[in-house]
């Protein structure tokens, strides 16, 4: 009985105004008789609305939506049967207009907006997505319009109610309304579909197929953007298929990667996944360092001059072309089986090997494009950072293939490369040390609107404003590592505190280091990090230096990085390394590059002037006991692509195994 009220009361709302005409224009029932059946009816969907509804809570619930409409109706009926005006009964579309340009208009100022709502419960994918912020802006536009379709239904409606016939009033009201709802919701289907058209698609790495984008997409683009400067999905398609064909023709599971080129690079990645290979992505390419990980039965694929390697530019460049059914019919890779090691050594040194997945990294890469997606989809995209860490993988190989970004085929070497740079807008991929060196040249880059991002180390607050004074913006940092991937960011014009990812969940271990647990860690007890933080109440944390910078020498604890930023803070200082050492006793060395203002002040006198002037500097703040015992004054510091410095070259200067520009 209750279905059957409810199927009842729907159809004669949808046909109210044609019933109202038939009974009083064409069957003349008098008003109080309409009224009364009126009545009836809404009080007894009222009572079929109201009843009681089992769950698996077993209480009532309530549906406002039918509840609402029964309660109009029936305020109509009896307004009606006791002013016997039939007005009351006609003032019912007025009401509804009224009731959804509230309903509707309530939310454009207190988001989300309803049609937004009604999307994301019809489609779960859009939150989170690289589209959402669009749909929600497209969604807000439909949902204002509806607003203004009410207003003028409504309008319409209560002038056909008070100065037009019967007829009219049913006509417009039962007929000529629907139609212009129809025609509203028909409008916005053809507009949705050309919207939906143009809103940026991201496929990655695990999930594109062969049709993904058109064959004439561009990718990948060299110095500038001009016919035969660029490699596009065809492209990519027919090469990786080049590379399947050398790669199954050996069986081999295990292959090292290391390119120089960013085309080459991706092209040979995506189809080593393809062939379902285990893939050693390692910088370091030296004899020594290839020694340690290329055991008997490992491949190694390389663009460089090494011996016992594979030339991938051989066999991209010079092969035959694929066939068509071998360029579109390509594996499928599978993102949690995939297997990736990242080595994360420097020049010297075991080399350390941390196993990754695609999905932990295509998870990453979610966030940013959810976050910063809008950002990358209106640019062009550059890089100084080795694609051969975590970093560069995720920022300068992973997201702008997922966004459909071009990306340079080749890293940005040196700061004086941006001045080219102008004949777009860029998202510029950086390290903090090449940023401090960038804002150093003496001609201004004349770029277009830059996005800056820049991982790897410490940005100091001074080069980040230095950078937008002369790029135009403040860099976003983020800060991981290849353990952990991304946990949070910051632009330090806003302070020095870090946001963790919406998704990263970090508390304050027993030893004050940072403890993460997020998506990209694979360990469900998180990670625990040698950062140490103070965390804030609002859930933001600061970061105090590192745990293993804290050395102590004769019973007294000191840090590093302390003595560090206060050689910084001399004014003379453009960098500086700060290590232990240890033979009869342990103390502290001091490799310094001084700044201008520094090699102008101490040209000509000798290094005992250096180092006695810094150690009186620093009395001002340490006991002399903790003071560097050892100096070196250098050129710069031995670093690698990401900015890294090498510790056991840095020692290697105070052992006179490695004094690389020292100024005597």
């Amino acid at each position: 009985m209750k279905k059957f009220f409810k199927v009842l009361f729907y159809i004669t709302a949808a046909v109210y105004p044609a019933v109202i005409f038939i009974f009083l224009v064409i069957l003349k029932l008098p008003v109080r008789i309409l009224s009364l059946c009126i009545i009836v009816l809404s009080a007894a969907f009222f009572l079929s609305a109201t009843g009681k509804k089992k769950n698996t809570d077993k209480c009532k619930t309530l549906d406002w939506k039918p509840l609402l409409s029964s309660i109009l109706f029936l305020a109509a009926g009896l307004f009606c049967f006791l002013t016997n005006q039939i007005i009351f009964l006609k003032l019912y579309s007025v009401v509804i207009s009224v009731t959804f340009l509230l309903v509707f208009g309530s939310t454009l100022f207190r988001p989300p907006n309803i049609i937004f709502r009604f999307a994301t419960m019809q489609d779960k994918t859009i939150k989170g997505s690289t589209s959402e912020k669009r749909v929600e802006s497209y969604c807000r536009r439909v949902t204002a319009a509806w607003c203004l379709f009410f207003v003028c239904n409504g309008s319409i409606a209560a002038f056909t109610v008070f100065f037009c016939s019967d007829e009219v009033w049913s006509v417009y009201n039962g007929g000529i309304s629907y139609v212009l709802m129809g025609l509203m919701f028909a409008v916005e289907f053809i507009i949705r579909k050309q919207v939906n058209k143009k809103m940026p698609r991201v496929y990655t790495i695990s999930e594109f197929k062969a049709d993904s984008r058109s064959d004439d997409y561009i990718l990948c683009y060299e110095d500038r953007w001009s016919k035969g400067t660029y490699k596009t999905w065809y492209d990519f398609l027919s090469d990786t298929a080049k590379i399947r064909f050398v790669i199954n023709s050996r069986p081999v599971q295990e292959w090292i990667l290391h390119c120089e080129d960013y085309w080459y690079f991706l092209c040979t990645f995506v189809a080593l996944l393809q062939c379902r290979k285990t893939v050693l992505l390692t910088q370091n390419i030296t004899v020594e360092f290839l020694s340690e990980i290329k055991k008997t039965g490992i491949e190694f694929l390389t663009d460089q001059s090494v011996p016992d390697s594979l030339f991938i530019p051989d066999f991209i460049e010079n092969s035959a072309r694929p066939s068509e059914s071998e360029i579109r019919n390509i594996p499928v890779i599978n993102s949690g089986d995939t297997k990736i090691m990242m080595y994360t050594s420097g020049s010297t040194g075991k080399p350390k090997a941390v196993p990754q997945r695609m999905t932990e990294f295509e998870q990453d890469n979610a966030f940013i494009i959810s976050k910063w997606g809008e950002e990358f989809f209106k640019r062009k995209l550059v890089t100084t950072v080795s694609q051969h860490h975590i970093y560069g993988f995720l920022f300068g190989i992973s997201l702008p293939f997922a966004c459909g970004v071009p990306f340079r085929r080749t890293r940005i070497e040196f700061p004086e490369e941006f001045e080219k740079l102008d004949d777009e807008q860029y998202m510029i991929i950086a390290v903090p040390a090449f940023l401090k060196r960038a804002v150093e040249i003496e001609e201004k880059p004349a770029m277009k609107n830059p996005f800056i991002f820049t991982s790897g180390g410490v940005l100091l607050p001074e080069v980040a404003e230095k950078t937008d004074k002369v790029f135009g913006f403040w860099p976003v940092e983020v800060y991981g590592s290849t353990e952990t991937s991304g946990i949070a960011y910051r632009q330090s014009k806003n302070g020095l505190e870090w946001t963790p990812f919406d998704n990263a969940k970090i508390w304050k271990g027993d030893d004050g280091c940072l403890v993460i647990v997020s998506p990209y860690i694979k360990d469900p007890e998180g990670f625990a990090t040698a950062d140490l933080v103070d965390i804030l109440s609002d859930g933001r944390f600061v970061m105090k230096g590192r745990s293993d910078s804290i050395v102590k020498i004769e019973e007294k604890r000191i840090s590093m990085t302390e003595v560090e930023n206060r050689l910084l803070q001399s004014g003379l200082v453009e960098d500086v390394k700060v290590v232990a050492m240890e033979d009869i006793r342990q103390y502290l060395a001091a490799a310094v590059v001084l700044n201008a203002a520094g090699r102008e002040k101490f040209e000509g006198a000798e290094k005992l002037v250096l180092n006695k002037y810094f150690h009186e500097y620093l009395m001002q703040f340490f006991e002399n006991v903790v003071i560097p015992k050892k100096w070196r004054f250098v050129e710069v510091l031995p670093c690698d692509v990401q900015g890294k410095k090498h510790k056991e070259e840095i020692i290697a200067l105070f052992t006179g195994r490695g004094k690389r520009g020292e100024q005597k």
